[in-house]
């Protein structure tokens, strides 16, 4: 029976699957993405969300929080030094999840999960589309100028 199962428990105990989702949620902040199974990342998401929102507002009381889910005084420093000026103006949705395929070795579904604002190449495509404007007409403006500079060289000689 599944009563009250309100999250996925990855097949491990209590202990463990905190420990795992620590570890995954360190090197998520360092590296800012990581690869894994889609349920692991689906669960890190859950996990590492919450205390990116609490690192928006830097008190003592948010980092004892912060740390004592994380467990390494270096990371949760990363996070918010680095991390939380980056995110500050976003209302919510920190990390992405990107579908890799399968693993060869035991046919896993397999996904990259990472941090929203650190994605350079990303972002850079959506900038330029909102910049770009095409036009219906043009293009023989071009045309003309090249014979009137062409007219002005025979005449200096």
């Amino acid at each position: 029976m599944r009563h009250g199962k309100k999250f996925n428990h990855l097949g491990r105990q209590t202990a463990h699957r905190k420990a795992m989702l620590a570890n995954m949620a360190c090197s998520l902040i360092e590296h800012k993405r990581i690869n894994t199974t889609v349920a692991k990342a689906k669960a890190l998401k859950q996990f590492v969300e919450p205390m990116i929102t609490k690192s928006k507002t830097d008190t003592t009381h948010n980092r004892r929080i912060v740390m004592a889910k994380l467990r390494q005084k270096d990371v949760v420093a990363e996070l918010f030094r680095d991390v939380a000026p980056k995110i500050g103006d976003r209302p919510g949705g920190y990390t992405r999840i990107i579908k890799l395929g399968n693993r060869l070795g035991d046919n896993a579904d397999m996904a990259m999960i990472e941090l929203v604002d650190y994605n350079e190449i990303y972002n850079a495509g959506k900038a330029e589309k909102k910049t770009t404007r095409r036009s219906r007409r043009g293009g023989s403006k071009p045309a003309v100028a090249p014979v009137e500079t062409k007219a002005t060289n025979e005449e200096e000689e």
